[in-house]
């Protein structure tokens, strides 16, 4: 394999002067802009040569691919990426029209921002935002999950929620909230209130839409991961791991995706080290399903304009779990599975009957027995 590192003039060429290549740090690359480690023998790469790779390619293809992998997004409708398996065939499938992405992470971890970022790269909005954020000294808290179609188009084929942060300080209520997303659906302007919210009003409008979730995609402070480490104090790390491990989530063999949100509030060193140490913790690989995403727009254009490698990185991260989703479609129920279905609920309905009966003649037959002991 060749290697993908790209000279100073063939990089002037592909990415826009404006675009910022963080990884290359001079402990790693010389002064073209090439790997000083040879990187042709697979076998031989460290977890971090081969974050260094994963970044060199996202590089490599993200100008001309961004366009072609907008396209897909824009024309795809759901079940586009499903393939036959197990001899049924697609029309057999329990394909929803809408596919359904949740996101979600601890408070703070940049959700809304990404959601921002979404309708920047895939929607062209620019600046505009359309997810109320938490950042700066805002004390913003997602109440309501909240469906965005970030194509910003009528036709999408996917929809992205965005839900309430998980507090760490009680993750176990946070995930029970995941896992009913998870089995039960979402809804537009559901609300996400714990138990010592002030306004504790639990109202949901039915008139929007409950939709299945197919695909949670986890997001993550790269930031607070690397205080973490760094302190020692890893309360954070675990709530993390808690999340990414819950079984509800996990919908197939695959892991669910991760983004990697503030990195470039950290130094590169920093930013890849924090990312090989949460992978390790986690128990995924350095590179397949993870993704950095720095979520930033402040130079006022587009956001592929100004990095098209993290506009890349995101737009691959959707594509990615579009994929993941259709590959989870379930087949249609049957005639016969209504009918087992139905005799199940018969039988469970019997025996609940009986254990009824068996408690209350238990019940009655307990002062007799007392009067016999006497």
């Amino acid at each position: 394999m060749r290697n993908i590192s790209l000279s100073d003039e063939e990089q002037s060429d592909i990415l826009p002067k404006t675009a910022t290549l963080w990884w290359r740090t001079p402990q790693d690359f010389d002064e073209n802009g090439h790997l000083k480690v040879d990187i042709s023998d697979l076998s031989k790469l460290t977890p971090r040569l081969k974050i260094l790779r994963e970044m060199e390619r996202l590089a490599f293809i993200s100008t001309e691919g961004l366009e072609d992998l907008r396209h897909k997004l824009i024309t795809y409708r759901a079940g586009d990426f499903w393939l036959p398996v197990g001899g049924v065939k697609k029309e057999e499938m329990e394909i929803a029209p809408v596919i359904t992405i949740v996101l979600v992470g601890l408070c703070a971890s940049g959700k809304s921002s990404l959601v921002n970022y979404m309708y920047s790269v895939l929607g062209r909005s620019g600046l505009i935002p359309f997810a109320q954020t938490s950042s700066g000294n805002s004390h913003y808290t997602t109440m309501f999950l909240e469906e965005h179609n970030v194509l910003r188009s009528m036709r999408s084929g996917f929809c992205v929620y965005d839900t309430r942060g998980l507090d760490t300080n009680d993750m176990i209520e946070g995930l029970d909230e995941v896992s009913t997303w998870m089995t039960r659906g979402v809804r537009h302007n559901q609300p996400c209130f714990r138990h010592d919210d002030y306004n504790n009003n639990k109202i949901t409008n039915k008139r929007y839409t409950k939709r299945n979730v197919d695909c949670a995609i986890i997001v993550a402070d790269l930031s607070e991961i690397n205080k973490a480490f760094i302190s020692g104090d890893l309360k954070d790390v675990v709530a993390l791991k808690s999340l990414f491990n819950n079984s509800s989530i996990r919908k197939s063999n695959e892991n669910p995706l991760l983004i990697l949100t503030h990195g470039d509030t950290v130094s590169a060193e920093e930013r890849i080290n924090s990312r090989l140490k949460i992978c390790e913790f986690l128990g995924i690989p350095e590179t397949t399903g993870v993704y950095d995403v720095a979520c930033l727009t402040e130079q006022g254009i587009l956001p592929e304009e100004s990095d098209p490698v993290t506009a890349f990185a995101l737009t691959e991260a959707v594509y990615r779990s579009l994929m993941q989703s259709d590959r989870n479609h379930q087949p249609k129920k049957k005639l016969k599975d209504w009918i087992m279905l139905f005799l199940t609920w018969i039988l469970c309905c019997i025996g609940a009957f009986f254990a009824i009966l068996a408690n209350f003649f238990s019940k009655c037959s307990q002062p007799h027995n007392k009067k016999l002991k006497y």
